[in-house]
């Protein structure tokens, strides 16, 4: 079977703007400013859901000044928010859509009142640098088998073998070792896009991170060796059509303290171009699924596109392996959301002002386990097709909506357009309260890869909240 349905071929390029400034202290919170204000724009993207009326004494929806480091789908679905407006170079905002390199530079000297909302957590990267992910998650794991015994403890071996290089080369080796002839994967620990990644079978590939690696004490100080992570690779993934793939899923926190987490319903599988084998550890184009990667192939079709929606995948797999095992195989990657968010629960700073849509980057190997490989704090989101480009569009548009800068929600959402809350301070159930049963069973909030009627959702949501309001 062949990839080839993936998606269509509108590319959709997008570039970074300019980095906006640290705010000054607002004079005003926005629900104390009139109208929308001059600049505004009450349009909406394709596929927009409405929002709810202004409250019914008449008063203006308050204007959310907002500023953005980026264009393509992000601009767009800011821009067209209804009572949104973009904020001048010198002006104060309200809302900021960031790059992480903005929140190095200026996050601590910011001052920002209760109202203002930014994109990153400030020490996203223990979760997102692919070295802290591993450090957190092994520590967590030892956490839980003191705590909770051994069987809770292996509900975190959902990672593959990863050590830091050139830090723990010779605990590396003995491992490397053990299994003579196996395949790993050597990846920088702060690039994207799979850049600077291979894959090699021998040491002497890898001398260069070898702990006082052979190199003179000149040479030692002339060249900084940039941090790596060893990784065993998967050398069993499931294939569809005999290509590779992962997938890409999205998470939403609101909160660490307490932990607050939504899971989005859509999402997509990354193919490579190229029909997998191990013969060929070189290829990228075999072994990389990143889009950024494949394009680049010459045989690279934009009309085929190498993306399917999590939709069609959870539908071939129940045909394949039938409903039972893929209800397992999702609730399984259910449990590495949780998991990796609380390894770092205690360490991230949880400042109230912060939200955070992490992009999960999953695989799942021919026996349907699931594999953590990374997770992403600035998530791509510009579009490759058509269809990209809406489902950005919506993830973006329900994120706003769970972050509420209007004030509109209640709190006690279990659904917000694509969005399903998955943990609030514990389990989150499908029908009953928070850790309740169903049935007799535990049935959790998760509709990952289901249908997504999230348009219909959200005209009933603010139809109720309006209700509410007006009574």
């Amino acid at each position: 079977m062949a990839t080839a349905a993936a998606c269509g071929a509108c590319a959709m390029a997008g570039r970074r703007a300019a980095a906006p400034r640290a705010p000054k202290k607002p004079k005003q919170r926005p629900a104390e400013r009139g109208g929308a204000g001059p600049g505004s724009t009450g349009g909406s993207a394709p596929g927009a859901a409405p929002l709810p009326p202004p409250a019914p004494s008449g008063r203006p929806r308050p204007c959310v000044r907002f500023k953005c480091g980026f264009t393509g789908p992000v601009l767009d679905v800011l821009s067209s928010r209804p009572g949104w407006q973009q904020a001048k170079d010198e002006e104060e905002w309200d809302f900021l859509w960031c790059d992480v390199s903005w929140l190095r530079e200026n996050f601590d000297h910011a001052y920002m009142e209760e109202h203002v909302r930014i994109c990153h957590f400030r020490n996203h990267y223990e979760l997102s640098r692919k070295n802290y992910l591993v450090k957190n998650l092994k520590r967590f794991r030892k956490q839980l088998e003191r705590e909770a015994g051994k069987l809770e403890a292996a509900k975190c071996d959902f990672f593959p073998k990863t050590f830091e290089m050139p830090s723990e080369y010779h605990l590396f080796v003995e491992e490397f070792h053990k299994k003579p002839g196996t395949t790993w994967i050597m990846k920088p620990v702060g690039r994207s896009q799979g850049k600077g990644i291979f894959l090699f079978r021998k040491l002497k590939d890898i001398v260069d991170w070898k702990k006082d690696g052979g190199r003179t004490e000149e040479q030692k100080d002339e060249t900084q060796i940039e941090t790596y992570v060893a990784q065993q690779y998967i050398e069993n993934p499931y294939l569809i059509g005999g290509r590779k793939f992962d997938l890409r899923v999205y998470v939403l926190v609101t909160s660490y303290i307490p932990l607050k987490a939504w899971l989005y319903r859509d999402g997509f599988a990354r193919f490579s171009n190229t029909r997998f084998t191990l013969n060929s550890i070189d290829d990228h184009y075999v072994h990389l699924t990143n889009v950024a990667v494949q394009k680049t192939a010459r045989d690279y079709d934009p009309e085929k596109g190498c993306k399917w929606m999590i939709q069609q995948l959870r539908q071939y797999l129940t045909a394949k392996h039938g409903a039972g095992s893929v209800e397992v195989l999702f609730a399984d990657m259910d449990n590495i959301f949780i998991k990796s968010l609380q390894s770092v629960q205690k360490v991230i700073i949880s400042d109230k002002h912060c939200f955070e849509l992490y992009g999960y980057d999953i695989l799942i190997d021919r026996n349907l386990k699931p594999w953590l490989l990374e997770v992403n704090a600035s998530p791509s989101l510009i579009a490759s097709s058509q269809e990209d480009y809406e489902l950005k569009c919506h993830l973006l548009k329900d994120t706003l909506h769970i972050v509420d800068m209007e004030g509109r929600l209640t709190g006690k959402e279990k659904r917000v357009g694509g969005f399903d809350l998955i943990w609030n301070d514990g389990p989150v159930s499908r029908e009953g309260n928070l850790g309740t049963l169903v049935n007799g069973n535990f049935m959790a909030n998760t509709h990952l890869g289901c249908y997504n009627d999230r348009k219909q959702q959200l005209k009933q949501l603010f139809r109720t909240l309006s209700a509410q309001q007006t009574a």
